[in-house]
Parts: C-alpha cells; sequence; structure tokens
C-alpha cells in the first residue's frame, strides 16, 4: 500500500506508509492537468483553512490528518457522526472528509446536518464500499464528491481542490444572487415610490381640474369627493379588496373631471334639456377619458370612470354596456352618483332626503342599478357609514 500512495482501511503500516509517501505524491500532483488549481495559491478561504476528517478509524484519521497539515491544513478529527456535528457547531471548517459507515449516524445521514450548520461546507465522502445507491443518496443531499479508499495521494489532492473551488463558485454564484436580489428589491421600492409620487401628482393635477370646474358651478362644489367618499364604502361594504376600494375612491374624485368641457349654461339649465343639450352632456365622459387617457397607471380606475353612466339593462353610455359587463366600479359609482345627485340642491330642484332617495331609487333597481349594488347602498346610507380618505 505504501508503494502506490494510498490511503488503507486495512493497518496502521498501511497508513503510515501513505503519510512516506506524501513527497512522492507531489510531484504527480505537479504534473497533473488541473494542478494549475492549486489549493495552496487559489486564496481559497486564507483566513480559515480548517477541514475535519471524519472516520471510525482512528488509523484512517491520523493518517489523512498529517497529510493535509503538510499541505497547509488546520486539521480537526471526530470518530463518529455524532461528534462531528458537535464539533461543526463550535468552529467553522472549509471542507469536511466523512466515511460513509459508521456506528451510530452514517455519513449519509450527517451530510444533510451538516449543511443545515454550515451551507457553504464542502463535503467529500470517502468510504471502502462501492455502493451506487449511497454514493447517489449522498450527492442528492449535498455531498461534492464520492471517493473509494484506498485512495491515490495526489487523486485525493486534485479531489480537495476541485470540492473547495466549486465551494468557492457557490459561494460567490449566493453573493452575487444576494447582491442582485438587493438590488432588486432596492430598485422596486424606489420604482414603488416613484410610481406613488407619480399617482399623487396625477390625482392633484386631475383635482385641481375639478376643482376649477366646480368653482363656476356651485351646485357641483364638493360632488366629486362625496362620490367618492361613499363609493369607497359601498366597495368595503362589497367585501372589495383594500386596493379595489382605493381604485374605486380613486375613480369617483376623478369621473366628472370631463365636465369642464361642458357648457355652463347647459350644466345650470333649469328645464329640460333638449336632444342637442342632452348629447352634449354625454360627451363630458369621452372629455374625461381623453383628459385621463395618458395616465394609465391608474389601472382599473380609468375603466370605473368610463363606466360609471353605463346602466344595469344596456340603457346607459358610451358604451351601452348590460349587467355585469359593467365594470364593477362603474356600477358603484353610478350608484354614488345618482345618490348624491338626488340628495344635493339644483338649479332646477331641491334636493331629496337620503330615506326619500333610496325608496326612490328602489324603483330603478334592474333598470339603472345593479340589485346587488344597490342594496349595499342602502345598507351604507341606512347606517350613515362612509369612510373618510386623506391623501398622503
Amino acid at each position: 500500500m505504501g508503494v502506490d500512495a494510498r490511503v488503507s482501511v486495512h493497518s496502521d503500516a498501511s497508513s503510515q506508509s501513505m503519510i512516506d509517501s506524501s513527497a512522492a505524491s507531489d510531484s504527480a500532483v505537479a504534473d497533473h492537468p488541473e494542478a494549475h488549481f492549486s489549493i495552496m495559491n487559489r486564496g481559497i478561504d486564507a483566513t480559515i483553512r480548517r477541514v475535519l476528517v471524519v472516520d471510525d478509524e482512528e488509523s484512517i484519521r491520523r493518517a489523512i490528518g498529517k497529510f493535509l497539515r503538510t499541505r497547509g491544513f488546520e486539521v480537526v478529527t471526530a470518530e463518529s457522526g455524532d461528534e462531528a456535528l458537535l464539533q461543526l457547531g463550535q468552529q467553522g471548517f472549509v471542507l469536511m472528509l466523512c466515511d460513509v459507515r459508521m456506528p451510530g449516524l452514517s455519513g449519509v445521514d450527517v451530510v444533510p446536518r451538516a449543511l443545515q450548520l454550515d451551507s457553504e461546507l464542502a463535503i467529500m465522502m470517502l468510504t471502502a464500499v462501492n455502493d451506487a445507491p449511497t454514493a447517489t443518496e449522498s450527492l442528492s443531499q449535498g455531498a461534492m464528491d464520492y471517493l473509494m479508499k484506498p485512495v491515490e495521494l495526489a487523486d485525493l489532492e486534485l479531489a480537495i481542490e476541485r470540492a473547495l473551488h466549486k465551494r468557492a463558485l457557490l459561494i460567490e454564484q449566493r453573493r452575487v444572487e444576494r447582491m442582485i436580489r438587493e438590488e432588486v428589491a432596492q430598485r422596486t421600492e424606489e420604482l414603488e415610490r416613484e410610481k406613488d409620487a407619480l399617482r399623487s401628482l396625477t390625482v392633484r393635477v386631475a383635482e385641481t381640474l375639478i376643482n376649477a370646474m366646480e368653482v363656476k358651478d356651485v351646485y357641483l362644489r364638493g360632488h366629486s369627493q362625496r362620490v367618492a367618499e361613499l363609493a369607497a364604502s359601498m366597495a368595503e361594504e362589497l367585501g372589495m379588496s383594500p386596493d379595489a376600494v382605493e381604485q374605486v375612491r380613486l375613480a369617483g374624485r376623478l369621473h366628472d373631471v370631463g365636465k369642464i368641457g361642458t357648457r355652463e349654461a347647459v350644466l345650470n339649465k333649469p328645464g329640460t334639456l333638449t336632444p342637442e343639450e342632452f348629447a352634449h352632456v354625454k360627451e363630458h365622459v369621452r372629455i374625461g377619458m381623453d383628459i385621463l387617457a395618458p395616465l394609465s397607471h391608474l389601472g382599473e380606475a380609468l375603466t370605473y370612470v368610463q363606466d360609471h353612466h353605463e346602466h344595469w339593462d344596456g340603457t346607459g353610455y358610451p358604451r351601452a354596456l348590460e349587467g355585469t359587463r359593467i365594470s364593477i366600479g362603474g356600477r358603484i359609482l353610478a350608484a354614488a352618483d345618482a345618490f348624491d345627485a338626488l340628495t344635493s340642491k339644483r338649479a332646477y330642484r331641491e334636493p331629496m332626503e337620503p330615506q326619500e332617495t333610496i325608496n326612490f331609487l328602489q324603483d330603478h333597481v334592474g333598470r339603472l342599478l345593479d340589485p346587488e349594488i344597490y342594496a349595499a347602498l342602502r345598507r351604507v346610507v341606512s347606517r350613515r357609514k362612509t369612510l373618510t380618505f386623506i391623501d398622503p
């Protein structure tokens, strides 16, 4: 065994002969094609070059330990799987050489537990048993190599080289992946802040237009805000998600922005509108969508604005949608808009009382209003339940 420089599992004498032949193995390693990965020069874990040798045979532990010390490693030995795990819990190692068959915990059992203690540990199995299923299981558990005893010292050193090189690559890969995750998380957070800022700016600009419109019409003052609050209360009553409630609220605030293009004489006309005047009023939905169209980041709120004059029976505008083809937000806004319009003073009539308005709208269920949406409106009004939203 000594002349071929192998680790033997049979006797102390063979282990000692392996150690004595380590000088001869140096030249074999130097001549090997992979020798340029020298573990002495690669700079892998320069501050920690500690190896754990786990084997129930003392001669094997002593022989491998002495060889590795000549290669610049600090060596710690363990005679069992339990002792190996104890050592791993107390100090750091770059590599563990582990026997497969030992009393108590087997080497295969040790592998996953060792990696739980140190996910960066390189693990090599060293066994006298040529067992393909065991080798496959060891590698699947996280071992990097599976060597048969007796092993050439040159082959052992090169196998250690490969394992440490692979370990270094994995550590670097994890470092890069961690940096990428952190960068993505940071950039995502920045984008969310930018999106929120843009959204807030958009709403402020749109509300400036709405305020300008409401200033010129005393009967419309506060209408958009009241519709927004009532619609959001109804959306919550219907069990919609917080994000969806916010989208409904936003649509309520913006739904009448197109009325800035409606003639004041028509808005404040005390009598019945002519067909031409009514057609002019209906244009406010299209004008509003033209104003809001570039703001695609507002998402579903835009669809809700577009649908707020659609009727459950399909007689609404601008698209004459029917039933559930109308967006849920559009159906909510139609009810909230109708309720606020009827309970507000207009140039052509006095306001109605809330309960009177609810009773009046009941006659329009199935025509103007979705029955489920009307029921939510009735519950909210009967409890005087509203949500007040405060801008950031």
